[in-house]
């Protein structure tokens, strides 16, 4: 079992930043790659980025390319989504989830509660 919590949400303005953290326990954090995903009222939960266990390979979605960067501290069982240039589209809650390194959500094991992030114009 893995346990992931959420911090670092909140409200921002447009063109803002934000650094959501996702903390690990349980298994050991390296043999699971880690992904953050979004959803907003109304829509799907869709793939941000994911980084693989060790850190040395990341993945983005394009609507989140050159402005938002996923890296992980091992030692300190983390998971950070720094986010910068805040549009309301990136409005919404998002989780960080422990499992293959994929862009589908459905093939993550492990999820967090989630963290509001609120961008406002």
């Amino acid at each position: 079992q893995v346990q992931l919590v959420e911090s670092g949400g909140g409200l921002v303005q447009v063109g803002g930043s934000l650094r959501l953290s996702c903390a690990a326990s349980g298994r050991t954090f390296t043999n699971y790659a880690v992904g953050w995903f979004r959803q907003a009222p109304g829509k799907e939960r869709e793939f941000v980025a994911a980084i693989t266990g060790s850190g040395s390979s990341t993945v983005y979605a394009d609507s989140v390319k050159g402005r938002f960067t996923i890296s992980k501290h091992n030692a300190k069982n983390t998971v950070y989504l720094q986010m910068s240039g805040l549009t309301p589209e990136d409005t919404g809650v998002y989780y960080c989830a422990a499992g293959p390194i994929a862009t589908s959500k459905a093939l993550y094991d492990y999820w967090g509660q989630g963290t509001q992030v609120t961008v406002s114009s």
